[in-house]
């Protein structure tokens, strides 16, 4: 059976990986904007990476001065983000991705009182259908991966589609392992902007960034 590929952007020179690094330094994680637009900048290179995936058709669009032969994606795409901290690496695939259709599950950590336990809860999807089209799950941490898999199978309410492809800004080994135990192998593509080693006691990913939806938006109660 095919296995899931793993794109690491990490092992590859390229702008990204300054980006990431931008991420990561808590100097200048304290400014909110950058974050958010760092964040952003990110899905933009992965979606462009994820366009040449796609299957395309040719088109005939007229000029001012005559016909040209164009090609067009024919397949349809939509667009998966897990909030809050989804946002901002989604508004990058958008702005590549601009014809895309949308969807937004709400999935969280609920800790166990005075425990490093918890439980991930959904409790919020508004999706188009997703039957037979491209699904690109959009969560700039895959640290266990039990979020990504409970979102997408919240999605799978909305339909089966032909392709997933996995987008991830920082993930973990051990959620990396998950996605690939968890998920289709036959069309299950997986893009980090970074891999790293492991998930400390509070299962966040060290080294890390800390939390992306507190960085991008201040913390929360």
């Amino acid at each position: 059976m095919k296995e899931i590929e793993v794109i690491d952007f990490a092992l590859t020179p390229s702008i990204l990986n300054r980006y990431v690094r931008e991420l990561r330094d808590v100097e200048i994680q304290g400014d909110q904007m950058r974050f958010r637009a760092n964040l952003s900048r990110i899905g933009e290179l992965m979606a462009y990476e994820i366009s040449k995936r796609l299957d395309y058709k040719e088109e005939v669009v007229t000029t001012p001065l005559a016909t040209a032969i164009c090609r067009e994606p024919a397949e349809k795409v939509v667009l998966a983000t897990i909030l809050r901290a989804g946002l901002p690496l989604h508004d990058g695939f958008l702005k590549i991705f601009d014809h895309a259709e949308n969807a937004f599950v709400s999935a969280y950590r609920k800790y166990h009182k005075d425990s490093d336990e918890f439980d991930v809860l959904v409790e919020y999807m508004a999706s188009p259908s997703i039957e037979g089209k491209v699904l690109i799950i959009i969560d700039p941490m895959l640290a266990t991966g039990s979020s990504m898999e409970l979102a997408y199978k919240a999605l799978l309410l909305r339909g089966m589609p032909s392709h997933i492809h996995v987008a991830s800004a920082i993930a973990s080994q051990e959620g990396v392992e998950y996605v690939l135990n968890h998920f289709p192998k036959d069309k299950t593509t997986l893009w980090c902007a970074a891999i790293d080693p492991e998930l400390n006691p509070h299962r966040y990913i060290v080294p890390g960034l800390g939390d992306a939806g507190d960085l991008a938006y201040g913390h929360k109660v």
